[in-house]
């Protein structure tokens, strides 16, 4: 590793470790991000009074000359507090000291020589997405000196509360829908032109040579005509014969069959294109999932799963064959498609990578065929990913093993093992209960020991677990699990210290034993 990647890795690890800093950075992200943050509403009260008070300022400039004291406040101390507002959110929209801690110690994981250039080129891809969005094109117009002019798309921002914004990646989804009843509003819209043509032609011969009446000219008619078949009618021409307001009740019935007869073809459009909706969305949201686990069936036992993942803010997807089931899912707001996992062409369809994308496959089906099928499917696209299933009958377990299963749960063995614990071991039985109870913050986390922490801590002593509030439960070294090490036992590169406690606390450790030392 090269001295200027040490000293980031350096720099990298003391920010990520450094209290102050991340909360400061935290500090920033709930009162520009945070909705439930109960301070941010005071800082957008705030964000839409300059907002406003520019726009009127912009506003009356147009006709009248402003002092130069405004102008300062318009064009300066306005901009500059929109400028510390930019940066800062381009500040937390990613984490560069958090991208390279987690590149070096995967490359320190897999024996890899550290990547640098990976961990930049993904933070300034995460920053590019913040600078190329809607927003921030719109923040950086309200601030640039020479384009102060264009500070009134920074009203945009008072629309965040209604998020109007978040739909507008439905607008090209929206023209489709309606594009697949092209035909229907094509017949329609030549009826309305038919009707129109013949009514201002009808109006204009009634309504031309009469004094009292107000359409005199072929426009006026073909106006009068358009704003009577929509339905405005706005009142500024009205015909005063009796063969004009004949063809007024004529060109007002017909507006509204043309307008009854247009909402029911959009409503009749997304009825029929829901499920394809749905299906696009599904497809888009997985196509930009970069690793994930499989879920194969959506039942009791997969719910748990899921909600647990969930917990943990690991991705996955759920492929569930029944309709009811997948309606379940989604109440529970959990990434499920209507699916058969046991079939190739379903992944096919949803564009899921099993190579790229899928971590490891679940199958939680509700029978043993179903979760045989589905291994023999994953198995014929990879030879190698992990699968786990459940197990309804042991009769069973060799077919799984042959349809390629690396691991196998059969419930009863564990209920066998967890009955003999409690009749007798109740008080460590009820330990274990605790640890695996997902209401309790105590969990069981991996920290691998590279060359930068033994570097500076060369035996178990020197870890100092003994000063914090965690239990060093062992020492996994070359497949042997050494329970309960002894302080003088020395630590070698690749060891996997198995640590019980506080999930933040073991973080925190974590991090300060990569944090180099200051000698004494």
């Amino acid at each position: 590793m090269g001295f200027l990647s040490k000293q980031l890795v350096d720099l990298a690890y003391i920010l990520q470790a450094s209290k102050r800093y991340q909360s400061v950075k935290n500090f920033f992200y709930s009162l520009l991000e945070d909705e439930s943050y109960p301070y941010k509403r005071y800082f957008d009260y705030f964000m839409m009074l300059l907002i406003i008070s520019s726009v009127m300022l912009l506003v009356r400039q147009v006709k009248y000359p402003l002092p130069e004291y405004v102008l300062f406040y318009n064009d300066y101390i306005i901009s500059s507090v929109f400028l510390v507002e930019y940066l800062l959110r381009l500040w937390i929209y990613s984490s560069f000291s958090r991208e390279i801690v987690y590149q070096y110690e995967k490359d320190e994981f897999l024996s890899y020589r550290f990547r640098l250039d990976k961990a930049v080129t993904k933070t300034l891809r995460s920053k590019w997405e913040y600078v190329s969005s809607y927003y921030a094109i719109i923040d950086l117009l309200a601030i640039l000196p020479f384009f102060h002019q264009l500070r009134i798309l920074r009203i945009f921002i008072l629309f965040r509360a209604f998020k109007i914004f978040r739909y507008t990646k439905s607008l090209h989804q929206f023209a489709t829908v309606l594009a697949s009843k092209k035909f229907e509003f094509f017949t329609l819209m030549i009826f309305a032109s038919v009707m129109i043509s013949i009514s201002s032609v009808l109006i204009y011969v009634a309504e031309a040579n009469n004094e009292n009446s107000a359409i005199n000219t072929l426009f006026e008619a073909f106006y009068w005509s358009v704003v009577t078949m929509s339905t405005v009618g706005y009142g500024d021409f009205v015909p005063v014969s009796e063969l004009g307001r004949s063809v007024a009740m004529i060109i007002i019935i017909s507006g509204i069959a043309v307008i009854s007869f247009m909402t029911s073809i959009v409503v009749s459009a997304f009825t029929e294109q829901l499920d394809s909706i749905r299906e696009q969305k599904a497809i888009s949201d997985i196509s930009k999932m970069k690793r994930f686990y499989l879920i194969c069936g959506f039942s009791e036992l997969s719910a748990i799963v899921a909600k647990r993942l969930q917990k943990d803010g690991i991705s996955f997807v759920i492929m569930e064959k029944e309709p009811q089931k997948l309606l379940a899912a989604h109440r529970a707001k959990m990434a499920a498609v209507l699916a058969d996992p046991s079939k190739q062409e379903s992944y096919e369809n949803y564009k899921i990578s099993i190579t790229k994308q899928v971590i490891s496959v679940l199958c939680l089906e509700e029978s043993d065929v179903q979760n045989i099928y589905t291994a023999l499917t994953i198995r014929a696209i990879h030879p190698t990913i992990s699968i786990l299933s459940y197990l309804h009958e042991d009769k069973n377990r060799k077919k799984l093993s042959i349809a390629g299963v690396d691991n196998i749960i059969y419930p009863q063995e564990l209920i066998g093992v967890l009955a003999r614990e409690f009749t007798g071991r109740p008080v460590a039985f009820e330990a274990i209960a605790a640890l695996r109870d997902q209401s309790t913050e105590v969990v069981i986390e991996e920290i691998l020991v590279d060359g930068r922490i033994l570097n500076q801590r060369k035996r178990v002593e020197d870890l100092n677990v003994h000063k914090t509030k965690l239990i060093l439960l062992g020492i996994y070294r070359q497949k042997v699990f050494h329970f309960n090490p002894k302080m003088e036992r020395e630590l070698l590169e690749g060891d996997i210290l198995v640590m019980i406690g506080l999930e933040q606390m073991i973080k925190e450790f974590s991090l300060n034993l990569h944090k180099r030392r200051t000698l004494k």
